[in-house]
């Protein structure tokens, strides 16, 4: 199977000068996560959803100079973006998604864009509807946040490991899950941000002078809990890997956080699948 089997087309693609509010909507409206940068016909870029996110961070001082949705796309582009044939495989496919940690290639035809290929498409290729062995075999560790950790902390954090991070409850249960999806399309930021902090009733531990009561903990303006996913979709350790590549088709998300009870004991992720298949 080749790329030309499994790509997307036609492609939507974005000029250089125009905005992320504009890069935003395509994304949203055609339920896609990249978009080629096209100036004057030539392929000079590629934005990705993870460009967007990561640039939410608070402190980035770039972005407090001016309301973020007006940076154009030229600013956060990546130059020169990693490109196949059509007639690449799909094996060929997979290694240059794991190599240059990327999650989708333009599929270049002389000098046009006949479309992108992703890891979504090739999950739904037949190379993967074959693996038997349990999910607990690929599954990785988890990245854990609390709820009411900040947003720049988050960010830093899937940045660091270049991941998405599990949202646990004080108990340690599952809260939620915080992809880059979640950075790059959450809408209520600038909202959050003009409301200042919020508060967060706890209750104090036993002080000195031997009293309890209610008090509040300030938290910053935008938390884990405001961008979380919940509910997250979850598998058994014992799970078929063929099967878990089904229901992430099926709820189209690229990882289910695995679960033994209530415990949460990793994460299997479309990259640990990729990387089976492209052995």
């Amino acid at each position: 199977m080749k790329a030309a089997d499994v790509m997307s087309a036609p492609v939507r693609v974005i000029a250089p000068d125009e905005t992320v509010a504009h890069a935003r909507k395509l994304m949203v409206r055609y339920r896609i996560s990249r978009l080629p940068v096209i100036d004057d016909e030539a392929l000079t870029g590629i934005v990705t959803k993870k460009d967007l996110g990561y640039r939410l961070r608070q402190s980035e001082p770039a972005w407090r100079r001016r309301p973020i949705d007006s940076i154009p796309i030229r600013i956060i582009a990546v130059p020169d973006p990693v490109t196949v044939a059509p007639s690449s495989s799909i094996r060929e496919v997979a290694l240059i998604f794991l190599e240059h940690s990327i999650s989708g290639v333009p599929v270049v035809e002389g000098d046009e864009v006949a479309g992108i290929v992703t890891k979504s498409d090739i999950m739904r290729s037949a190379s993967f509807q074959n693996l038997v062995l349990p999910v607990s075999d690929l599954m990785e560790d988890v990245l854990e946040v609390s709820r009411l950790h900040s947003l720049d902390h988050v960010i830093d954090i899937m940045s660091e490991r270049n991941d998405k991070v599990v949202v646990v409850n004080s108990d340690g249960t599952l809260a939620g899950i915080i992809t880059e999806t979640n950075l790059a399309f959450f809408d209520s930021v600038e909202r959050i941000a003009r409301s200042g902090q919020k508060d967060a009733g706890i209750r104090h531990r036993r002080i000195r002078c031997g009293t309890t009561g209610e008090g509040t903990l300030r938290v910053p303006p935008i938390t884990a809990e405001d961008i979380m996913t919940s509910p997250v979709h979850t598998t058994p350790p014992d799970t078929p890997v063929f099967r878990a590549v089904s229901s992430m088709n099926a709820h189209r998300v690229n990882s289910l956080v695995v679960l033994d009870g209530t415990d949460i004991v990793g994460i299997i992720r479309r990259d640990d699948i990729i990387r089976e298949v492209a052995k």
